[in-house]
């Protein structure tokens, strides 16, 4: 019965970049047996909504503003058509918020432009409220155009729900934060330097919460690491390239998903245009690169499972689609199983339908 109702009651959103030629917030529904995309509305409410995170209930659906003066929007998503904002955007008081995280009733974002992670509560209605805490990372790396300064480009919390890590393109670093749920303030805790000039972009855990893999966007490398959630602690152990021998250079891994039963891991290139598909031993420690498989479009920005992890859909920001894929239960390969017209796509988001209006 509970596996009808996530076939039943499945939408997906496709964030974009509105000064490109995005729509916005795009809705669709999707098709329980072919996964197909049908866009049933779109709504430009918010400039640049390049991410977005859907509330664990389905009711909310929240929304970055990748713009320099940064904002974080909630959608009312209860309600049969397009999405509708609630409230109005708050500031982040940073620039250029990429990615968000919900967290102890509060929404963290990841701002890049500023290189700092802000935090604001929610409130009763599901919108944010007043940026109740910010932190800047500091230092730089060794590639003067990219990493000049601290970028937050991604925060995530632990699978246990205490720790916050924010990913730093600037630093060649993740950081790893505490948030105070009383207050809403961001404490430092810990730091994991990574290989100088990697230039981390996106992590994703290991179903199992013992690892974190860690793609960089200004080479083509994953790192493993292993993550001690009792101590809070990150340590990068391994290296593993994202593109066979001959590849097409320069290529800027962007999104990672890992599969539920951590048997596969999945890694948008951009520039090769192509989805890097590695296997996983049991121990999650030595991902092995299979193949690539071209991603359906030009410049894959960003990349989703769906809720039962049977298909892959890849946002090309470039082209504006977003590809969705049939994934073969064994050998992790996506096959092309379809496309939908998404301009300046910029991610692919999914939730539950809820039970009603808010």
């Amino acid at each position: 019965m509970a596996d009808k109702a996530v076939r039943a009651g499945t939408r997906a959103f496709i964030g974009s970049f509105t000064t490109a030629g995005g729509r916005g917030v795009t809705t669709a529904d999707v098709d329980p047996g072919t996964g197909a995309l049908t866009v049933t509305g779109a709504t430009d409410a918010v400039a640049d909504p390049s991410f977005l995170v859907p509330a664990p209930d389905g009711s909310v659906l929240y929304a970055v503003s990748e713009r320099d003066e940064g904002a974080v929007a909630a959608f009312d998503i209860t309600g049969g058509g397009p999405a509708r904002l609630i409230g109005g955007p708050a500031p982040v008081r940073g620039a250029a918020p990429t990615h968000l995280t919900l967290a102890h009733g509060h929404v963290v974002t990841a701002n890049y432009g500023s290189g700092s992670v802000s935090a604001l509560p929610v409130g009763p209605d599901g919108a944010p409220r007043a940026a109740s805490g910010v932190l800047r990372h500091r230092g730089a790396g060794p590639d003067p155009d990219r990493q000049d300064a601290p970028h937050a480009h991604q925060v995530v919390a632990d699978p246990g729900g205490r720790w916050l890590l924010s990913v730093d393109l600037g630093t060649d670093s993740v950081h790893v934060h505490v948030l105070d749920p009383g207050t809403g303030g961001l404490i430092p805790h810990g730091e994991t330097a990574l290989r100088a000039g990697t230039g981390p972009r996106h992590l994703a855990f290991h179903p199992a919460g013992s690892h974190a893999y860690v793609v960089g966007e200004l080479e083509a490398t994953l790192t493993v690491c292993r993550w001690d959630a009792a101590a809070g602690a990150l340590e990068a152990v391994a290296e593993t390239p994202l593109l066979p021998v001959g590849a097409r250079e320069p290529s800027h891994p962007s999104g990672i998903a890992v599969a539920g039963d951590g048997r596969h891991l999945w890694v948008a290139v951009r520039g090769d245009d192509s989805i890097a598909v590695l296997a996983l031993d049991p121990a999650g420690e030595r991902p092995r690169l299979v193949t690539t498989v071209p991603c359906g479009g030009h410049w894959p920005r960003d990349l989703a499972l769906d809720p039962r992890g049977r298909r892959l859909y890849v946002a090309n920001e470039r082209s504006g689609d977003v590809t969705w894929f049939d994934l073969d239960p064994l050998t992790g390969v996506p096959s092309r199983a379809g496309s939908v017209d998404a301009p300046a796509a910029s991610c692919v988001a999914f939730a539950r339908e809820a039970a009603g209006p808010r």
